[in-house]
């Protein structure tokens, strides 16, 4: 997924009522911008730090750009705009990065199903049957340590999802917990339990139902994102 236009840089001054953020671009002009990120961005959004942007020509939009790219406090860089994973993950399972979910002969995105009223992210057709594919942005890292978690803060949805996929995994049908790590330098993903303790006991309680859970890893520039790298998952692990 290359930027067209290319993304321009600044620094940024501060993200407020979470999704508003206050930029320096380079050449000095001091702009408010769209932060799409509806989470907490804990350990990522830094003040000073360097910002790369999208900027909107649309004399509707309210806001003159969107953050897209960000330098976290440990020198990572990280995806600001979570609605971006989705599409980075449809791009690597068509080019058939994503080996474990390779053969499928048809692809639906947000798909009704399951006993609480949710939409899936992938439908992935198989002869054999469907696979229900839920994706997850992670952004969270820390310091000293290549493990990041899911997720930033607590998520009542996303347990939500691993009821419906673990649902679906009794029931026989392939269900699959898919993390997107966008954030660079990463080797593995674990569940936040000092974040989110019900999520990471959902998390458990799906993988003994059945559901498979993936980790792919995103490589991050001002010019390009892409999928290029299966990661390991340590469902046990605590912070």
């Amino acid at each position: 997924m290359r930027f067209h236009p290319p993304l321009e840089e600044g620094r940024l001054i501060r993200r407020y009522k979470r999704f508003l953020a206050d930029i320096e671009t380079v050449g000095g002009e001091l702009l408010t911008i769209h932060c799409p990120n509806t989470g907490s961005m804990l350990n990522c959004q830094v003040e000073g730090g360097q910002v790369w942007f999208s900027r909107s020509n649309d004399p509707k939009r309210k806001l003159p750009g969107t953050w897209e790219i960000g330098e976290t406090p440990q020198g990572r860089l990280f995806c600001v705009n979570t609605a971006r994973a989705n599409g980075l993950i449809e791009e690597a399972l068509r080019a058939g990065v994503i080996t474990e979910l390779n053969g499928f002969t048809g692809l639906k995105r947000e798909v009704a199903y399951g006993q609480e009223n949710s939409r899936i992210d992938f439908r992935l057709d198989y002869p054999e049957g469907p696979a229900y594919v839920e994706v997850k942005s992670v952004t969270l890292g820390f310091d000293g340590t290549a493990v990041a978690a899911f997720p930033d803060a607590v998520t009542q949805r996303g347990a939500k999802h691993l009821r419906e996929l673990a649902h679906l995994a009794r029931d026989g049908i392939r269900a699959v917990q898919l993390y997107c790590v966008c954030l660079s330098d990463i080797e593995a993903v674990r569940p936040a339990q000092e974040i989110d303790p019900a999520y990471a006991q959902a998390l458990r309680e799906a993988i003994a139902c059945g559901v498979e859970v993936l980790a792919y890893g995103v490589r991050l520039s001002h010019e390009e994102m892409l999928v290029d790298r299966c990661l390991d998952v340590l469902p046990g692990a605590r912070g």
